[in-house]
């Protein structure tokens, strides 16, 4: 009896000891869970904790990928967790991020937004290249024919100053007792000196200053630049306004280069009495470009206008005008005018303003 009880007393706790090892299975889930591999067999509980990281998988390629995708995955069961967790896998591989980026890379090269890059940086390139810059004005086109001056009659110098060119030609006339004579004078204006606004008077005594027709620098290359009669004298500013008979000098030279002088009514007789304009007159010293001449002399007037003393700009291609290095009063200093219509010669009385711009001619010293 004893012995059966003894008995008895062992086998419930050999039943206790077996329910506290975990049943018959002879593992503890404790010991699985950290080393459990997806799609190996295990306890339910096993079955529980993976497909629970399979979830989480899913949802982080919910983030880089369809929403869908994410859905259909969280919607397994348990039972398929090895395929959820090979599916996860391989939606996490290198394999298929590099095609994401892949295309990704493809579509942002083919895309509008790539390719509206292209167009604008190409518009840009367009843009920059066909704003053209200004081309200088050829002042050939504003020259005599050979068949009046003869060939190569026309040469050119540069104004060491600021590196402008001039074209100027040798004419054979009279002065002004009718002697023959003749005199190498520049085929065109004048352009030299900082430009200042015809608003302005040029005052500053320190620097040579030029008006260009409308404020526009471009006026001065194609018809030279304006100046007052002190200015062009490269006299004090007051010579303007009060008396500088003075200081003008014989063969003044003024604002012209080293080596020329300015142009004297001495000098517009034999030009306009030059050989081979006998029949044209005035005709003969204006251009053919705009400004309707014959230009049988190869003097090349052009119509450049002038700067008023009301300060405006005015007559551009209808009037050359230009100041003599004489003076008739205090404001006053004689000039020469030539229209584009008139064919009459101009008078050694003619004056015009000191304070209005002109243009300015210059002749070489021989």
């Amino acid at each position: 009896m004893r012995n059966f009880k003894y008995s008895i007393i062992a086998s419930i706790i050999l039943s206790i000891a077996l329910v506290a090892c975990g049943g018959d299975s002879g593992t503890s889930p404790s010991d699985v869970i950290p080393d459990s591999v997806p799609g190996s067999p295990s306890s339910s509980s096993v079955k529980k904790s993976s497909s629970s990281s399979v979830t989480l998988s899913s949802s982080s390629v919910i983030q880089s990928g369809d929403s869908r995708e994410g859905s259909s995955n969280s919607k397994q069961s348990s039972s398929s967790s090895s395929k959820e967790s090979s599916s996860s896998a391989k939606a996490t591989s290198s394999s298929s991020s590099a095609k994401s980026v892949s295309s990704s890379s493809k579509r942002s090269e083919g895309d509008p937004s790539s390719s509206s890059q292209k167009i604008a940086s190409s518009s840009s390139v367009k843009k920059e290249s066909s704003s053209s810059e200004y081309v200088p004005f050829d002042h050939s086109n504003t020259l005599a024919s050979d068949w009046y001056v003869g060939e190569n009659a026309y040469k050119q110098f540069t104004d060491p100053r600021n590196g402008r060119s001039y074209y100027y030609i040798k004419i054979i006339g009279k002065d002004q007792v009718g002697d023959k004579d003749s005199v190498t004078i520049m085929a065109e204006n004048l352009n030299i000196g900082k430009m200042v606004l015809g608003a302005e008077n040029q005052n500053n005594d320190s620097e040579i200053e030029r008006y260009c027709y409308n404020n526009d620098t471009t006026k001065c290359d194609e018809f030279g630049g304006l100046y007052q009669w002190a200015e062009m004298m490269q006299l004090p500013s007051r010579c303007n306004t009060e008396s500088c008979a003075d200081l003008i000098q014989k063969n003044h030279q003024g604002i012209c280069p080293e080596g020329w002088r300015l142009f004297t009514y001495n000098d517009y007789r034999i030009v306009r009495f030059s050989e081979g304009n006998e029949e044209h007159g005035v005709d003969g010293l204006r251009s053919g470009y705009r400004f309707n001449g014959y230009n049988t002399t190869g003097f090349s007037l052009v119509g450049t206008g002038f700067r008023s003393e009301e300060k405006k700009f005015e007559s551009l291609n209808e009037y050359a005008y230009w100041f003599f290095p004489t003076e008739k009063a205090d404001e006053k200093a004689y000039v020469g005018l030539i229209s584009i219509t008139n064919d009459d010669g101009i008078s050694e009385s003619d004056w015009s303003i000191k304070q209005e711009g002109l243009s300015v001619r210059c002749v070489k010293l021989e």
